[in-house]
């Protein structure tokens, strides 16, 4: 499902994972630092300055829905890990609201977090942690043994999420004689084997190389697709985050500067810093015949498309030998796209690079 179809389908869709003005300091004298900033909207560096304290996160707030994948990134240092630990409360708030499925994480006993961690939330690092002593089928049952699950039936879920990893077989070997992709591909095992309704992954394929980074991506949307999770994904990268997210937020000294589809974040960035971000990005491949159309009267007997008709069909269907294409929805016609408006557009993402 593209992203365009995913808000189409679930805009209205339950709310999952709700954060409400979360803020985290770090440091001696974090209720002061907290005063000041909310106060005076006192900036990272002076806070540290004036309090030795650094804002990890600063008023955050987003909400993640079912089946969303949601995609937060930025820089080192940017906040972005930080944000993903306060899900399932590895992190405590200085303070803001984290609401998991209805549930106020902070309120939640150590029981009852402890449960919300085993059947809940799965968690993917970017660094994986395999135990060496054990086999990737026992790693990959692990947590089904924290729910306390018989053997069998842990065994039997480890071998299938191998199986939808595209592991089988490797149940037996141990860690060290994996390749790091393959580790990678033990860690989402590990944490779908339970069946957890979210996914939160931080950074997961960074450390990869490029081409495997790339084979996994194609794993992951594969089985994004397959088991519709609602997921959290943590990364440092654009293009990472254009190519998996249905929404992605930007984050830049611990605030979040924008968040919006691919498409908005591309074409309609709201701050400087978003604009320069993602100014090395070709907008070709977000455009639509929306964003490009020119309204008027159209004539003749034209192919007709929708309004989010990505450029490259449009491109196709004019080089196929229509004059243009009429862009209709349910309320009617919108307008045209023809030779002229594609070519404008070329022209605009040509002067952007």
């Amino acid at each position: 499902m593209s992203q365009g179809e995913f808000l189409i389908t679930h805009t209205q869709g339950r709310k999952i994972i709700e954060c409400r003005n979360l803020w985290k300091i770090f440091g001696k004298r974090p209720a002061e630092a907290l005063k000041a900033a909310q106060a005076a909207n006192v900036c990272k560096h002076e806070v540290l300055e004036r309090f030795g304290c650094v804002i990890g996160v600063a008023d955050a707030s987003f909400t993640v829905r079912e089946q969303e994948v949601f995609c937060i990134m930025g820089l080192s240092g940017s906040g972005k890990s930080t944000i993903v630990r306060h899900i399932n409360r590895l992190i405590e708030p200085t303070a803001g609201l984290v609401i998991v499925s209805g549930q106020d994480v902070m309120s939640l006993t150590d029981r009852a977090l402890r449960e919300l961690r085993a059947r809940k939330i799965g968690m993917v690092f970017q660094h994986v942690a395999l135990w060496p002593h054990k086999s990737i089928a026992q790693n990959v049952s692990f947590p089904m043994e924290i729910q306390g699950k018989d053997m069998a039936t842990a065994a039997g879920a480890a071998e299938e999420a191998l199986s939808r990893v595209g592991l089988s077989g490797w149940g037996q070997r141990y860690p060290d004689e994996l390749s790091g992709g393959m580790q990678q591909r033990v860690g989402l095992a590990r944490a779908m084997a339970a069946d957890p309704e979210i996914l939160l992954m931080d950074e997961p394929f960074s450390a990869l190389d490029p081409l495997i980074r790339r084979d996994l991506q194609n794993e992951f949307l594969r089985l994004s697709r397959e088991t519709l999770k609602t997921t959290v994904f943590i990364t440092h990268d654009l293009e990472e985050a254009m190519r998996i997210g249905h929404r992605i937020a930007v984050m830049k000294d611990g605030r979040i500067e924008q968040i919006g589809t691919p498409e908005d974040i591309v074409l309609r960035p709201e701050t400087d810093y978003v604009a320069r971000f993602v100014s090395s990005i070709s907008t070709l491949k977000f455009l639509t015949a929306l964003e490009i159309l020119r309204q008027g009267e159209v004539a003749g007997d034209m192919p007709i498309r929708g309004p989010r008709t990505p450029l490259p069909e449009l491109l196709a269907v004019l080089t196929a030998g229509a004059s243009h294409v009429v862009i209709q929805d349910g309320d009617g016609v919108l307008g045209r796209v023809g030779a002229a408006e594609v070519i404008s557009a070329l022209q605009t993402d040509l002067k952007r690079g």
